[in-house]
């Protein structure tokens, strides 16, 4: 869907877009699909207008083009920096919880890790991307927000917030399991929660906000609800969603969504490389972080199923060679043929 600009950019720099408000930019698009100029039919964009805006067409949108850096790995590059310089400075090696259960091969034992970008596993990947929103928060540029995503205007429960709730950051914790909870109760699928990565990240571009205390809640529901249904076949409903969160009426959602997709510019499409792309930096984050993916044993099942996916790609290369040798051949057919000297009128 719509069209794919390319740009390269430096892991250095930062997505960034013309200087112009949000609420401008809703409003804007708000006016721009009333009414046509004879105010007789109502005006509605092309679906490939509506999808990559001219604004945009230049930028190095990470959620976009494959080539630009994720937002999160950069802005998680200098905490990991920092780790390494004091481990440096005390000589002491920080050793988390999930390096001291890695697990390694041995002769009788093999350790594989069936974490692949085609089938993701959903605990790992929900504390990736809930990782990746923690450092968006925390190493935020600035509070720019609208009142759609704030959570003291729209109250997800009945529990008063803090005073100081829209100061003080939330914890990796607090995160994983607000989102851990949705995936758990609407039966989403780990595909999903890098979806819902990836449209956050084309939020705060497009839109020029920051997630942060006091929105972080709403912009990452906003980004499930989307990514659900766009992704999964069977999507689940916004009032499903409410039964989840007691607090929140269907009538807010279906406002959160249409606002949501509206300062999207309409643009739901995920290129099968920038998935990719969120995957590999997702495993790099995890990495840095020592977050350790889970390894299973090698047992006879799983053998005799890596070879028969082993041996299925050695038929596929097989067949591909075959048909690239008669192809190569055919070209031997011509040495025989005869020159005969054209007939000009």
């Amino acid at each position: 869907m719509g069209n794919t600009v390319t740009c390269c950019v430096s892991p250095e720099s930062s997505p960034k877009l013309p200087s112009r408000q949000p609420a401008e930019r809703l409003e804007e698009l708000e006016t721009s699909t009333e009414v046509s100029d004879d105010n007789t039919l109502p005006y509605l964009q092309h679906i490939s207008d509506r999808e990559v805006p001219d604004e945009l067409a230049f930028e190095s949108n990470p959620s976009d083009h494959a080539r630009a850096s994720t937002i999160f790995l950069y802005k998680s590059q200098t905490d990991v920096r920092d780790k390494r310089k004091s481990n440096h400075i005390n000589h002491i090696s920080h050793v988390s919880p999930g390096q001291l259960s890695k697990k390694y091969s041995s002769c009788s034992t093999i350790f594989i890790d069936d974490n692949t970008v085609s089938q993701p596993n959903l605990k790992s990947t929900i504390k990736c991307v809930t990782l990746a929103i923690y450092y968006h928060i925390k190493n935020r540029d600035s509070d720019r927000s609208l009142d759609i995503f704030d959570e003291k205007l729209h109250p997800l429960s009945k529990e008063p917030l803090p005073g100081d709730y829209s100061r003080v950051d939330p914890e990796h914790k607090v995160i994983y399991r607000f989102v851990r909870t949705l995936f758990s109760a609407a039966q989403l699928t780990a595909e999903c929660a890098i979806v819902t990565l990836v449209y956050l990240e084309r939020l705060l571009t497009y839109a020029e906000l920051d997630i942060c205390p006091c929105n972080w809640k709403r912009i990452v529901l906003g980004a499930i609800l989307l990514a659900s249904k766009v992704w999964d076949d069977q999507a689940v409903w916004n009032v499903d969603y409410c039964q989840i969160l007691k607090e929140i009426t269907v009538e807010d959602m279906n406002e959160m969504e249409r606002q949501f997709l509206e300062l999207l510019q309409f643009n739901i499409n995920v290129p099968a490389s920038v998935y990719a792309k969120y995957y590999f930096d997702l495993r790099q984050l995890a990495d840095d972080n020592n977050l350790s993916f889970p390894l299973e044993p090698l047992d006879n099942q799983r053998a005799k199923k890596l070879e028969a996916i082993s041996r299925l790609c050695e038929d596929k290369y097989k067949d591909l060679c075959k048909a690239s040798m008669r192809r190569s051949c055919s070209a031997d057919n011509l040495i025989g043929v005869r020159h005969t000297n054209a007939v000009l009128s």
